[in-house]
């Protein structure tokens, strides 16, 4: 009775090899400064830009929030998380260290006083409210992930974790309202 064959070992590096490495040479590709970069400035834009969006989102939170108090244990996890993102964007190059909600919070609130705008309007329920709020975090982060090409190292990483963080937030705020 004759043996099978041994299993063939394929030469040379096996599928999961070649996607990790693949998807490291294109986060290394992401995060380095590209010819078109006006060093600085053009940091400091998108910075400011990422910040001035971050409150923005914030108000839409502190609206729905204002306009249904029901929400408000089911919102106020995300807002924290809105308002550090608003608050990383703000204080500059991060240093690894998780921003504190309390301080997020006092730093965008702050921000956010400086310039203050109309409250925006909150839909007339609490699914609107929700699918309104999910709208607003999917299309931020949309946004984000487009600008993490045209933006160096640490900040493309900030986008892109504020950007996971607002799919995440968009995911949640639509399950929660079915």
């Amino acid at each position: 009775m004759p043996y099978p064959p041994p299993p063939r070992t394929p030469s040379g590096p096996r599928r999961r090899s070649l996607l990790a490495s693949a998807g490291a040479a294109a986060l290394l590709a992401g995060c380095s400064a590209g010819p078109g970069d006006d060093g600085p400035s053009a940091v400091a834009r998108a910075r400011a830009r990422a910040a001035r969006d971050s409150r923005g989102l914030l108000e839409r939170y502190d609206a729905v929030l204002a306009a249904r108090p029901g929400l408000a244990e089911r919102l106020r996890p995300l807002r924290a998380q809105v308002a550090a993102h608003a608050a990383a964007f703000t204080d500059g190059p991060t240093n690894g260290t998780a921003t504190g909600a309390a301080t997020g919070t006092a730093t965008a609130a702050t921000a956010a006083t400086a310039s203050p705008s109309p409250s925006p309007a909150v839909p007339g329920t609490d699914k609107e409210a929700l699918t309104a709020l999910a709208t607003a975090e999917r299309a931020l982060a949309d946004r984000r992930g487009a600008q993490l090409l045209d933006v160096p190292g640490e900040l493309a990483r900030l986008l892109a974790s504020a950007a996971a963080a607002g799919a995440a937030h968009a995911y949640l705020l639509t399950e929660g309202a079915r």
